[in-house]
């Protein structure tokens, strides 16, 4: 179902979703809400009698059973352990369903607000719940999920946007050497690391994925869970000039060192995995572009200044990646 030529979620109708939520026994009220999301649909739907729940629809082919089982596993293990994680809920011992040919999953709703990362108690506090997934995260070791690593976010998305032509023809050969050019800096950053631990990571880890309430942070959308170092979790949360980074980086490790021990040498990892996902973003919306959501969603994508900009953007990431790495204390 997801090609080229047929939208992926072209079935999935309003319909066919409350149709799915009923056969796992509960009563829509017929109220249904899109929520923010690209990769996968997900709806706010209104039950009778009872609280919303989140219904998530997984793009096809993305992830087999067992990988989607693996992450629901993992968030399982957390709220088990009072860590504030949203893991799928569970009906007839099962999380994971199907209903007109596509997999679901429903979660309670939680909502919450964007936590402000300019305050060092809040750093501190969300350093402390990524320790304590990082802590869970080391116990078990994922079989079904890919790791983060050059070749997956790096060789093969360049590889794809070059042979797929999908380049303004004059900017091709320029895109190719930057490129090229910064897949060497990332595996320096990764040398002068070393062997560094792998764990099951969040994976997404932005400040979108990260919602506040007075109680405290918690964590969503797990989709994107893979095996990888602890700072893939960290860096997305910094913001600003080397300095600010610093300092809020300094923050969130008081926090996770409570729970989990953190080994600094990850942080020469940190703009080399900045590189990569800049490269794994432009060709996770080449793969998309039959979605009708992503022409709608992103119509800046592909545009010849697109393109310049990511060029610019890597020759930047080129000379950070040669910089001393962020230290904290």
């Amino acid at each position: 179902m997801d090609n080229a030529h047929t939208p992926p979620f072209a079935g999935l109708t309003p319909d066919a979703i409350l149709d799915a939520v009923e056969s796992l026994g509960l009563r829509a009220s017929g109220s249904l809400l899109a929520l923010n999301s690209y990769e996968n649909r997900v709806y706010q739907v209104g039950l009778d009698d009872e609280a919303p729940l989140v219904a998530k629809f997984y793009r096809p082919e993305r992830w087999s059973d067992e990988a989607i089982l693996e992450e629901h596993a993992f968030s399982l293990q957390l709220a088990e352990r009072e860590i504030p994680a949203v893991p799928p809920l569970v009906f007839d011992g099962r999380t994971l369903h199907s209903h007109g040919g596509f997999r679901f999953a429903l979660f309670a709703r939680r909502g919450g607000r964007v936590p402000e990362l300019d305050r060092d108690e809040t750093l501190q506090w969300v350093g402390r719940f990524l320790g304590r997934i990082h802590a869970v995260g080391r116990t078990e070791a994922y079989r079904h999920r890919p790791t983060l690593d050059i070749q997956s976010f790096g060789r093969e998305p360049v590889d794809f946007l070059l042979n797929g032509r999908l380049l303004p023809p004059e900017l091709e050969e320029v895109y190719r050497g930057v490129a090229e050019q910064a897949l060497l800096g990332v595996a320096r950053c990764f040398e002068r690391a070393g062997p560094v631990a792998q764990l099951r990571l969040h994976g997404d880890c932005h400040v979108g994925n990260l919602l506040w309430t007075d109680a405290g942070p918690h964590f969503v959308d797990f989709d994107d869970s893979r095996t990888g170092p602890a700072v893939q979790d960290l860096w997305m949360l910094l913001s600003g000039d080397r300095a600010e980074q610093s300092r809020q980086l300094g923050e969130v490790l008081a926090g996770y060192e409570d729970f989990c021990e953190f080994d600094l040498r990850e942080l020469n990892l940190l703009e080399g995995l900045r590189t990569l996902r800049l490269m794994h973003y432009s060709a996770w919306l080449a793969r998309r572009w039959h979605d009708p959501a992503f022409p709608a969603a992103f119509p800046w994508f592909g545009a010849q200044r697109y393109w310049e900009e990511q060029i610019l953007s890597l020759r930047e990431q080129i000379a950070l990646m040669d910089e001393p790495p962020l230290w904290s204390c």
